[in-house]
């Protein structure tokens, strides 16, 4: 890599890094629900959910979409993920999420991902029929992010990630995009140090528009009233107010312990993995992650993490996660060199008022 590039780099990471004084206090509790499209903070992988999102520095592959997208450049070939999420046990809402991964020139990465979080029938009330009767009406949260990521050396990954988002309901709908981007920077002997930052959910207010927010009214003499006998009707339409993306920027770290030794001093087949995380959030509580990675080879790994936000598991908790969160891998190895596989996911996060958060994924990696 050449002195040029090598000092873009540098001073992206010091910029980077330079903003975490300001943001470590942007976490701001009295905003909390004022930002909207909050699917965009759903982790709908099997994976990283059970590691409670404490992995933003070692994340690899098209997970990394979600949690740091600089991880997508390790893509050896390609790889197609589906998960699939029963959101908040019993409130019959579900997330959906499919996505692949190509690798592309000599360390790059091309990712695309679609997430859909469905909520059911809901019936159409009106101030005639509040009761409903007269239909019902689906929800539809889609979010389609397009991604690239490559390795700038050994050492530095970077990635980036365009979404488009789309909230819909009856008559009513509102279309946004984001912005995510991430570095990742791993050092030591065996490349076991972890670095990490990740910025999400950067973009533009988004606005809802529809024949939902219109309503008819009859008029006298200028002025509105709800029975006019000498009057006309008119039609009007209320303006929705605009609302911000709910962004955070990611800080992490992580160390991998190989428990056997070889000749050469090292041996992958048990590993160890401690992660932490920081996250600050822009219209809520700040968030501390801290998560345990236990491998056996390329066949099973299994995972639990703690998150830790301020009040949480009380009544003041602006969340309904309790903190504790796991996971396990089963992976099996095909083809002739064994480097492709073939993996199913699993993760479980626990809740307050619902039946905890399950998450299912099927992996393949060639």
């Amino acid at each position: 890599m050449n002195m040029k590039l090598k000092q873009i780099i540098s001073g992206t990471l010091l910029a980077v890094v330079a903003t975490v004084p300001v943001t470590s206090y942007a976490g701001n509790p009295d905003r909390g629900g004022s930002a909207g499209a909050q699917e965009l903070l759903i982790n709908p992988y099997a994976s990283s959910s059970g590691w409670g999102n404490s992995n933003t520095s070692c994340v690899r592959g098209l997970e990394s979409m979600f949690s740091n997208i600089a991880g997508m450049a390790f893509t050896r070939k390609t790889e197609v993920v589906f998960s699939h999420t029963n959101w908040l046990g019993g409130s019959g809402i579900s997330v959906n999420n499919f996505g692949f991964t190509q690798h592309v020139g000599e360390t790059g990465a091309l990712g695309l991902n679609v997430m859909s979080l469905s909520a059911g029938s809901i019936p159409i009330t009106t101030t005639e029929n509040p009761e409903g009767g007269l239909a019902t009406f689906n929800p539809s949260f889609i979010n389609i992010g397009l991604s690239y990521a490559k390795g700038f050396s050994d050492n530095i990954y970077g990635g980036a990630t365009i979404r488009l988002i789309q909230e819909q309901i009856n008559n009513i709908h509102a279309t946004g995009l984001a912005v995510d981007a991430g570095v990742q920077y791993h050092t030591g002997k065996y490349d076991q140090v972890h670095f990490g930052i990740a910025l999400r959910n950067v973009g533009p207010k988004m606005t809802y528009n529809g024949d939902g927010l219109a309503f008819s009214a009859n008029i006298l003499n200028g002025s509105q009233y709800n029975n006019s006998i000498n009057g006309y009707t008119a039609s009007f339409e209320n303006k929705s107010a605009a609302f911000e993306l709910p962004s955070l920027l990611n800080i992490g770290l992580a160390y991998d312990f190989y428990l056997t030794k070889d000749s050469a001093g090292l041996k992958k087949d048990l590993r160890l993995t401690v992660a932490g995380s920081f996250t600050s959030n822009s219209f809520t509580n700040d968030q501390y992650n801290l998560g345990l990675e236990f491998a056996f080879k390329k066949y099973i790994m299994v995972r639990g993490a703690y998150s830790y936000e301020k009040n949480i598991g009380t009544t003041l908790s602006q969340t309904v996660f309790t903190g504790p969160s796991g996971g396990l891998t089963l992976q099996l190895p095909f083809g002739k060199d064994k480097k492709s596989t073939f993996a199913v996911d699993y993760s479980y996060r626990f809740t307050s008022s619902f039946s905890g958060v399950n998450t299912f994924g099927f992996r393949v990696n060639l």
